[in-house]
């Protein structure tokens, strides 16, 4: 495989043609035709980067075997007997070149080519000389060295294009790490900044419930003084009391988001605590008719989880199905199965995925990528804190959950690890948000009733 020169003229051009100018004014000089071969190699020398850049398959091979041709009639122009002219040393400029563009195999083919070019003259000179031993060792000695200089230059190059491979792929991976670590930088940041912001919520929270307190008080105190004799202001401290509600739940919700959150993980079933969220949200349910489908494998592996937090989680993703499909009512189907992931480190890691998706009508594409960030939501009334927990609580449990967009194989990606499922197949197509939960499965020496504290930040 060759490696093409620039087609710009260097310096090293520039000797070359000081040197092939002072073999101009050596004798012979009134031999025009070594004048004009000299010419031919200048020129060859300048062409060269150009040639191999518009041919750069067989560009290198036409220069080597141009510069053998040329070599060889340079030694018929400058000695009575060619192969006694003092200019054989003119071989080395196809060898070199060879060795300069090719591996060490086709150096050593052109290198021998330009020694059977050269020897070819050896044919005529015995037709008229009687030559000894001595003059034979002699040319072998000139043939080796061709063959030392080929050598020495191609493996010289060789090195330097590994060199120049290493400094690249150096480069690279040096480019590659200057930007993973701008981009950890302006993570720690964001999360500095997101710190910063969650004390200041969580402390304007803690300061907002107090009159919040005492504002819903004094409207359950008005509205016992007032009774039925006046009904307008009645009515007025009956709102005063729900929105104080409402803001009351507001503030927990920005609570729960910016405190850390305290975890008593416990091996225990996923499917218990799934059901008992299924069964709160449905009870209070007051909208359409929702018929929930279950689908759960047999003999899943214990789950280390806190009871509350993941309930909190369950329950939150539920109600947002009910929610979605609203008055028209519609299916929500639940599964539970045997899955495993592969870790970071490329490890498979054995677990329980559960999906769960409803019928209504899901997720814009353009809101998969930043569900779970906070403050985004689909609804109108939404403040977008609730999926953000429970990413923050799946993730405190070294889970992960992402949305599969409908008829695909899925993509919001959410947590750590690659994930895969022991099970082929998938919940039923069509519209509706399609959530995908998995939880690393406790280790066999957990006990069930062993319990580790774990703080979500």
């Amino acid at each position: 495989m060759t490696e093409a020169k620039p087609p710009a003229i260097n310096w090293m051009d520039v000797l070359w043609l000081l040197l092939l100018a002072g073999l101009a004014l050596l004798p012979p000089v009134r031999e025009y035709h070594k004048q004009f071969i000299l010419l031919g190699f200048g020129i060859l020398q300048l062409s060269e980067g150009w040639l191999i850049a518009r041919v750069p398959k067989r560009g290198a091979a036409y220069i080597v075997f141009l510069k053998i041709v040329l070599a060889t009639m340079l030694l018929d122009h400058t000695g009575e007997v060619p192969i006694n002219s003092y200019y054989y040393p003119i071989y080395y400029l196809p060898a070199v070149t060879a060795a300069e563009y090719f591996g060490p195999w086709a150096t050593l083919l052109w290198t021998s080519l330009a020694s059977l070019a050269y020897c070819s003259y050896l044919y005529p000179a015995l037709q008229e000389f009687e030559i000894n031993a001595e003059d034979f060792g002699r040319l072998a000695i000139r043939i080796v060295f061709f063959f030392l200089a080929a050598m020495v230059v191609n493996r010289f190059v060789l090195e330097s294009r590994r060199q120049t491979q290493r400094y690249q792929a150096l480069a690279e991976t040096l480019a590659e790490t200057n930007l993973r670590l701008e981009q950890a930088q302006a993570e720690a940041r964001r999360s500095e900044r997101l710190a910063a912001l969650g004390q200041l919520s969580a402390g304007l929270a803690h300061e907002i419930r107090n009159p919040l307190g005492v504002i819903k008080g004094s409207a359950e105190m008005l509205t016992q003084k007032l009774g039925e004799s006046n009904p307008l202001a009645t009515e007025l401290a009956g709102y005063i009391s729900t929105e104080t509600n409402r803001l009351s739940a507001l503030v927990t919700r920005f609570l729960d988001f910016a405190r850390p959150l305290h975890a008593d993980l416990t091996p225990q079933d996923v499917t218990t605590v799934l059901d008992r969220a299924l069964n709160d949200v449905g009870q209070l349910w007051k909208g359409a008719s929702v018929r929930v489908e279950k689908e759960y494998e047999p003999h899943l592996p214990l789950v280390p989880m806190d009871e509350s937090l993941c309930e909190q989680a369950f329950v939150n993703l539920v109600q947002n199905a009910y929610d979605a499909m609203g008055a028209s009512g519609g299916m929500l189907r639940v599964q539970a199965r045997k899955s495993w992931r592969r870790s970071q480190t490329g490890a498979s890691v054995d677990g329980v995925e559960l999906r769960i998706k409803d019928t209504g009508p899901g997720i814009p594409p353009e809101l998969r990528e930043q569900i779970f960030n906070p403050f985004v939501t689909t609804k109108k009334s939404g403040v977008g804190l609730g999926l953000s927990i429970v990413s923050k609580i799946i993730d405190g449990h070294h889970g992960t959950i992402r949305i599969e967009a409908p008829d695909t194989g899925g993509d919001g990606d959410r947590g750590s690890g690659v994930e895969g499922s022991g099970v082929s197949g998938s919940v039923a197509t069509g519209p509706g948000a399609h959530f995908v939960i998995f939880f690393p499965a406790a280790s066999e020496k957990a006990a069930v009733g062993e319990t580790a504290h774990l703080v979500i930040s």
